[in-house]
């Protein structure tokens, strides 16, 4: 399932490497337990009826089904490149296209260390943001807007007033209490919290956490060697596939 090779491109941000050979997808697919098949229910019609809620831990926004079998917690920096290149034209659509269905939920863990390690603080900001419109019932499209968005990962260009305007992009986000929460780093808290979280998940080319983007589907996390799958959709659809089909 895994076959074809992707050129690898080294990034400042986290791994980008080739598909490996078959095996790693048998393997993760093997460490999802069995499940009964629950009852068909209606696929959400729209990512903006999805729900979201920050989980217990204080740490993550969990989007999706509670109920779904499938869970993919992803690693992120609002900052970084290759964290676009999986949401705008890799694995992302196609875990919108599985959530809606209800097979899938995602665990986001939203880091910020780009901005230690460029100058500034855009990240920072733009998790907090996303926080915000937790509130709102609006973080998975506001983070869809703030990935299609991107500034250069190099450009600081996650300002208060860019990260207002683009919630204007998104019915219904915006309003004083959200536009207070952003300029006022209301979740400032939050920030700091879930860039701990990743920076003890793991370490990447020498510094602490796994690199962004990283994903678990199940509790397995999609190994280096195989992140190449990330940004490949067809390939990615194909292995939560097996792994839904696994889990259910």
């Amino acid at each position: 399932m895994l076959t074809g090779v992707l050129g690898a491109a080294v990034v400042s941000c986290g791994p980008r490497h080739p598909v490996a050979a078959a095996g790693g997808g048998q393997q993760a697919a093997g460490k999802v337990g069995g499940g009964q098949q629950s009852p068909a229910k209606a696929d959400y019609p729209r990512l903006a009826d999805v729900p979201e809620q920050v989980e217990p831990d204080g740490t993550s926004i969990l989007v999706g089904d509670p109920q779904a079998q499938v869970t993919v917690h992803l690693y992120e920096d609002p900052r970084c490149p290759v964290c676009k290149e999986f949401e705008t034209s890799g694995g992302g659509p196609v875990l919108t296209k599985w959530v809606l269905r209800r097979k899938v939920k995602v665990q986001y863990t939203m880091a910020s260390f780009l901005d230690a390690r460029l100058g500034g603080n855009g990240s920072k900001k733009a998790v907090n943001a996303l926080r915000a419109a937790v509130e709102k019932r609006k973080f998975a499209e506001y983070h869809a807007v703030l990935y299609q968005s991107q500034p250069s990962e190099e450009v600081d260009g996650f300002t208060f007033a860019r990260l207002v305007q683009l919630a204007s992009k998104v019915e219904g986000l915006r309003s004083p209490s959200f536009d207070t929460a952003v300029k006022s780093m209301k979740y400032r808290d939050f920030v700091d919290s879930s860039e701990k979280v990743f920076a003890a998940a793991g370490h990447y080319n020498g510094h602490a956490g796994p690199g962004t983007p990283t994903a678990e589907v199940n509790g397995y996390r999609i190994p280096v060697e195989y992140s190449g799958l990330l940004y490949k959709a067809d390939l990615f659809d194909k292995y939560l596939a097996r792994v839904i089909g696994a889990a259910t």
